[in-house]
């Protein structure tokens, strides 16, 4: 990860046809700096409406923002990812429900500070992100220090932040900066989800695609709930 990523001036660069193709969903799909005119209205000017704001950080393929979407019509949801064929698969879909209570970014979970304001957020979600094993590669994660200040500016005061991960060394990389950061409660932490789970949780109401693939394999489910002080 590179600090330049979270400054004002960044600039997405990119040829992807999948850019183009994502325009034919415009009515709900934002990209790169689109999004970024919405800081501070998204439940105003963008939803018309004033229900708790959630966001999901990589939504892949959208399976858990599809069923919380539907299972959840009085919150305001915005989805985001990186990817650009995942992305223009995901519009296709969500393009086909009949509760549009969302809002899909094809963004960068770095810019989160560019896109909401202080305080808009009240919900977060962080499912199954891309570990980056190789330690050469670890810079990429994404939960570092200027992540969590970024996170703890746009989340409510009393928000909550909901993590799932298979990766036990992120798992430990994740516990380790936040620990270290002033500002969040860790008020739900555990190594494995679906055997010490909370049945009033929302961490086990939902099973994304990875994580049936993970718990196929015999993989442990780790998570964590944190909750913002401000």
């Amino acid at each position: 990860m590179t600090d330049y990523t979270f400054t004002q001036d960044f600039k997405y660069t990119h040829k992807n046809p999948y850019h183009d193709k994502l325009k034919g969903f415009d009515g709900f799909v934002l990209r790169d700096l689109e999004a970024e005119e919405n800081k501070g209205q998204w439940n105003k000017d963008i939803f018309k409406r004033d229900v708790p704001l959630c966001v999901e950080i990589g939504s892949g393929y959208g399976h858990f923002m599809i069923d919380y979407c539907q299972k959840n019509k009085d919150v305001n949801f915005v989805g985001l990812d990186y990817r650009f064929k995942r992305s223009f698969s995901l519009a296709k879909k969500l393009d086909k429900l009949e509760n549009q209570n969302f809002r899909y970014l094809r963004a960068k979970g770095e810019r989160i500070e560019f896109l909401f304001e202080e305080n808009e957020v009240d919900n977060l979600f962080y499912f199954f992100p891309d570990p980056w094993p190789k330690s050469r590669h670890n810079k990429k994660r994404l939960i570092q220090t200027p992540f969590l200040e970024s996170l703890y500016k746009v989340m409510k005061n009393d928000g909550k932040v909901y993590i799932k991960t298979d990766h036990d060394d992120y798992f430990e990389w994740m516990c380790e900066f936040i620990e270290k950061f002033n500002g969040f409660k860790v008020c739900y932490k555990t190594y494995d989800l679906w055997k010490e789970k909370d049945p009033h949780s929302l961490l086990s109401s939902f099973q994304t695609k990875f994580e049936k693939i993970f718990l196929a394999k015999g993989i442990n489910i780790k998570a964590m709930v944190l909750e913002v002080q401000k």
